[in-house]
């Protein structure tokens, strides 16, 4: 099956904005801009370019695209373990369709309710909305979690416990803004730094 160029979540909104501006265009002309650029904005935002997942077994790929904003040891109260996290800010100009970084199972899905803080703080992972996926592998287990931004309002999720899931596999999305952390074992080796940017199902962030 071809992959659809345009996110299914933004059907709707691309809609309205292109009918809005065009009859923008008809009854004021070239007062309509802003309504074009609105319109080519929600374009831009809810693009979903295919990708291809690296083939190297030992890979964990970045779930989203964006930019490295943590890299470091914390304690994964989802799991309640000591883990490697690796957090990926998206704004709005990056892709918003989030992938799976691996192989596996899911064994939980947690929705927590919270604030709107500017995901590119390092507090938004304990204090803003978010939705995480425990993920069973053959290596060990995988915390990712979708965290909401400061403008984002709707984070998508698609599996449940229980189905499973492939590397670079679409699980999920967040509306304009926000973030996505990875809990890997303490063992796994980071292959990313802080400010490098990343490609969603393709860019390998770390190696079991």
């Amino acid at each position: 099956m071809t992959h659809p160029l345009i996110a299914r979540e933004g059907w709707l909104v691309l809609l309205a904005a292109f009918a809005a501006a065009l009859v923008a265009t008809w009854l004021v002309g070239w007062w309509s801009i802003p309504f074009w650029i609105w319109a080519l904005f929600a374009l831009q935002f809810f693009r979903d370019p295919a990708r291809v997942p690296p083939a190297d077994a030992d890979a964990v790929i970045a779930p989203a695209d964006g930019r490295i904003v943590a890299v470091e040891k914390v304690r994964d109260e989802y799991l309640k373990r000591d883990a490697l996290k690796i957090s990926v800010f998206m704004n709005v100009f990056n892709v918003h369709s989030n992938k799976s970084p691996v192989d596996g199972q899911v064994k939980g899905v947690w929705y927590t309710p919270g604030s709107f803080v500017n995901a590119d703080l390092d507090k938004a992972s304990t204090e803003n909305e978010r939705n995480a996926l425990h993920i069973a592998t053959p290596r060990g287990d995988v915390t990712c979690v979708q965290i909401a931004g400061l403008i984002a309002r709707r984070i998508l999720c698609y599996v449940r416990t229980g189905d499973a899931l492939t590397r670079g596999q679409r699980y999920g999305f967040i509306r304009f803004g926000s973030r996505v952390d990875v809990y890997l074992p303490t063992t796994a080796r980071p292959e990313v730094s802080i400010g490098q940017k990343v490609s969603g199902g393709r860019t390998i962030l770390a190696r079991w």
